[in-house]
């Protein structure tokens, strides 16, 4: 009986085994290299965010250093008066805030709507080569320096609103209103058309589906869905709005008077940020009115702060109903 055995198998060849294959090299140099970069980078990163807040507590500590000293210095009936008038010692708070909180709301009246529609066209109606136009326009807008906005202020939008309402003078708080609108427009219709563009396009086929017309569709499903991106938008308009100072305090007329009646969005007002930009190049240091300048920057802060946490919470919000959503 022939048996036949099975070939044996070739020898291993000991200087293959001895030598590493390249691949293998190119993953050892790949696995030492490019650790090394992540670190730096991220080392970069977090530095840079660390400043960040070295910066942020640093601002935060002047402003308590040289504002808080006012609250002992000053009565608190003095500070919550209706007069301002530091030269003689009167240093009330409220017509500077109330004319701060007139033109704010006076500007979010103005660019909210606009600002919405404006970015609900070009996400939802605009064909692409226009909004491809449209949205590099916007950009351009956002950064128009706010003196020059004040210019034009002065020369047209002032004359024009005296003429039209029979005023003594065009520097009032529609004035300010006016051209703080125009100023926040560009940060909603950005961040609106973003957060309209990002919703899936499955919301809108399943609402044309069902027989809803397209204006219905914009306004039912595809707005509500970037509501918290709208509402983004609109906060950051509005704190872009409260820091504006060189366009109101060039058109607003300065009169810290509180304003009242139905004729206070025509009448001259002085916000906040203009009182500081007017007046801190004439105190001396230390001095009340000093102390008193840098505790409305600390109102100033505060307020900022309020937008940006509100802003912060939307955002969080809208990225845990993410993450339901795809779990």
């Amino acid at each position: 009986m022939n048996i036949s055995l099975p070939p044996a198998p070739p020898a291993p060849d000991r200087q293959a085994q001895d030598r590493p294959a390249v691949g293998h090299e190119l993953l050892q140099q790949d696995k030492y290299a490019t650790p090394l970069r992540e670190r730096i980078i991220t080392g970069l990163v977090q530095g840079a965010g660390y400043l960040s807040i070295l910066f942020v507590s640093l601002i935060c500590l002047f402003l308590l250093k040289e504002g808080l000293p006012a609250v002992v210095n000053v009565p608190v009936g003095s500070l919550l008066g209706i007069t301002w008038y530091p030269i003689e010692g009167y240093f009330g708070l409220l017509p500077l805030l109330m004319g701060s909180l007139l033109i704010t709301i006076g500007a979010l009246v103005i660019a909210l709507p606009f600002g919405v529609a404006a970015a609900l066209f070009m996400s939802e109606v605009a064909p692409h080569w226009l909004n491809e136009i449209l949205k590099p326009l916007v950009e351009i807008l956002a950064g128009f320096p706010s003196v020059v906005l004040g210019f034009i202020g002065i020369l047209t939008l002032s004359p024009a609103l005296r003429e039209v309402f029979n005023l003594p003078t065009g520097l009032t708080a529609l004035t300010g209103a006016l051209l703080l609108g125009w100023a926040a427009i560009p940060t909603i219709v950005s961040i609106s058309e973003d957060a309209l563009h990002s919703v899936p396009r499955s919301y809108r086929e399943a609402s044309l589906a069902l027989g809803a017309t397209h204006w219905q569709t914009m306004w039912g499903v595809t707005l509500p869905a970037a509501r918290s991106g709208v509402i983004t938008a609109v906060m950051l308009g509005m704190g872009r709005v409260i820091g504006e100072t060189m366009t109101v305090m060039m058109v607003t007329g300065n009169a810290p008077v509180i304003p009242s009646g139905l004729n206070a969005i025509i009448s001259p007002v002085r916000t906040m940020t203009a009182t500081i930009a007017s007046e801190m190049g004439e105190v001396a240091k230390g001095s009340t009115h000093y102390q008193v300048l840098f505790l409305i920057g600390i109102i100033l802060f505060i307020f900022s702060l309020i937008v940006n946490s509100v802003v912060f919470a939307v955002t969080s919000r809208r990225l845990k109903h993410n993450d339901r959503l795809l779990s």
